[in-house]
């Protein structure tokens, strides 16, 4: 980065009284040669008491903070602890009517968090560049790939390495590429991150999610920066497709030298990729070190509890399966425009009492078999069954199954209580809406009487999503289809939330279809598993067949590809 990019956003407070405020920072995390972390001689980034306020509320809490250089930082918390919004903080992404505060610098330059949008532009430009957790929201539907990749090139301001790329060796002013060194440069990014240069003329809905994930990488990279922040970068990702992305991000974080700072919910997958972890809750750094250290000696009662859950399920009462709730036969459904069908011909029934885990990444089909079994899609063909209705095709309408979303918080009105939205549905159901109804919802799903009366914003991820399944109680239905219900909470969370689901096959002998992405989080609830790709079902069995007798090579390959445990 140039002095002159880095002295557009610097403060104007004395370089060396930056200095002595951060000093505790880098003292902290000054390693042994055997922790198997990154030194810290002159770090990438330091933070000394970051304060953060969006909307009058403040979300980050005096976070101190130290991120080595050209090493791979995971920062590790569940949604909501602000992990994402820390990162933001420190590339200028933050919202409108945010406001952000304390001491920053930048491979040892002082930053002004306060500085204008013109400032951060520049300053993303060349030294910090943001990877989106979705490619394909993040890339415009409307141009190809290629074009979108040069929009990076125009932000650089290291110009040198610009020509690098477009293969000449001629220097080449800012904003002075021509059309053809602009594709030259974008076809070799393209190389780069394991594409073939034909992509340059691609749409993004015509890849699959881990090409887009590769394109937005591209993106990303064009204008050659020093820091990459990558936030949840292969949450919808199956584990093969994820393992693939973050080699190649670790393989291109080597390469160009960069920092790469991993945020992400799992903690598994962080201590499997990073040097150096930082554990996030509530708003503060809770936990901070390298990796054995984090792993090994966790000084955190909260780090603890995230290294326990990874090991531990409650076991519950299984009830021996009985007759079929839902039978889906030869499910089809085509959107308009897609080259292939979402569903292709999808048949798969659940049991009470059973748990059928439905495994697949983004775009494999998983979520739109859901909606179609809960009356949200109608398939073109084929039929969704459910018992004792005569063999009648039914759905949602009739309360026989019910949806619980991926996040809890989007799926919950944040004007309503806990006690208004649960009177709702089951005013909604036809059932008593008194307060002793809703009392004994909330005792279904573990959760106190005192949370009755609270809205969502004030309670964690892991509490909102008990309420939205004491929602998804109210009509009592047949079968609870969960879809991503626990990707977005950390590993603590998920198990209690994993814990409640078991809790209430055990009690109410509910059939579940349970729908991930994540072949270890299924492993861990599911009595039998399906894998879908392409919109098919590739292959069926119990937990144990599947896991570890798979019939099918990209089962195979998902479990080979699984983070280690941690031990």
């Amino acid at each position: 980065m140039s002095d002159k990019t880095v002295s557009s956003v610097v403060s104007s407070a004395n370089v060396a009284a930056n200095d002595a405020k951060l000093a505790h920072v880098a003292a902290n995390v000054a390693y042994a040669a055997n922790d198997g972390s990154a030194t810290v001689a002159s770090p990438a980034v330091r933070v000394a008491g970051l304060h953060v306020t969006i909307g009058g509320k403040e979300i980050i809490h005096g976070v101190d903070l130290t991120i080595p250089r050209d090493a791979t930082v995971a920062v590790v918390g569940e949604s909501g602890s602000g992990k994402s919004v820390t990162a933001k903080a420190l590339s200028g992404l933050l919202p409108d009517r945010s406001d952000a505060s304390g001491d920053y610098a930048l491979f040892g330059e002082p930053i002004n968090l306060e500085a204008g949008e013109r400032a951060w532009r520049r300053l993303r430009g060349g030294t910090i560049v943001w990877l989106p957790q979705d490619p394909f929201s993040s890339l415009d539907p409307l141009r190809t790939c290629g074009r979108q990749i040069e929009d990076g090139l125009r932000a650089a301001v290291r110009t040198g390495r610009v020509a690098d790329r477009a293969g000449d060796d001629r220097p080449v002013e800012q904003g002075r590429l021509t059309k053809a060194q602009r594709r030259a440069a974008v076809e070799r990014l393209l190389v780069d991150v394991g594409l073939s240069p034909a992509v340059y003329d691609a749409y993004p809905h015509e890849l699959s999610g881990g090409m887009r994930q590769r394109v937005a990488i591209a993106a990303a990279l064009a204008p050659d920066p020093r820091i990459l922040i990558a936030d949840e970068p292969t949450t919808a990702l199956d584990a093969s497709t994820q393992e693939t992305v973050l080699d190649l991000l670790e393989s291109l974080r080597s390469s160009r030298h960069m920092t790469l700072l991993l945020i992400t919910h799992d903690l598994a997958l962080a201590v499997e990729r990073a040097d150096h972890l930082v554990v996030f809750h509530g708003g503060q750094v809770v936990e901070e070190g390298g990796r054995d250290q984090v792993v090994h000696h966790p000084r955190s009662p909260y780090t603890r509890e995230l290294l326990d859950a990874h090991t531990r399920l409650a076991v519950t009462d299984k009830p021996a399966p009985g007759d079929v709730v839902m039978r889906a036969e030869h499910l089809m459904k085509t959107f308009p425009g897609a080259a292939a069908p979402a569903v292709n011909d999808v048949s798969l029934d659940v049991r009470a009492g059973e748990i059928l885990g439905l495994v697949g990444e983004s775009g494999s089909g998983k979520s739109t078999v859901a909606r179609c079994i809960v009356g949200l899609e109608t398939p073109d063909s084929g039929s969704v069954v459910f018992a004792g209705n005569d063999g009648k095709p039914t759905g949602w309408s009739r309360g026989e199954a019910q949806l619980v979303f991926q996040n809890p918080y989007g799926s919950l009105n944040p004007t309503m209580t806990v006690r208004q939205t649960l009177a709702e549905a089951l005013r909604v159901s036809g059932k008593p809406a008194d307060d002793a109804a809703v009392r004994a919802l909330v005792a279904k799903v573990g959760l106190e009487a005192e949370f009755i009366d609270r809205k969502p914003g004030t309670l964690s991820g892991g509490q909102c999503q008990r309420v939205a399944i004491a929602r998804a109680l109210a009509p009592e239905p047949k079968l609870l289809v969960a879809d991503e219900a626990v990707t977005a909470l950390d590993a603590n969370i998920q198990t209690h939330v994993l814990e409640t689901l078991l809790e209430l096959r055990s009690r109410l002998g509910l059939a579940m279809l349970f729908i991930s992405h994540d072949l270890d989080t299924v492993r861990r609830i599911a009595d039998r598993i399906a894998v879908m790709r392409h919109g098919e079902i590739v292959e069926t069995g119990t937990t144990d067949q599947v896991m570890n007798h798979p019939r099918h090579d990209y089962v195979r390959t998902l479990i080979a590809a699984m983070p280690p445990a941690l031990d």
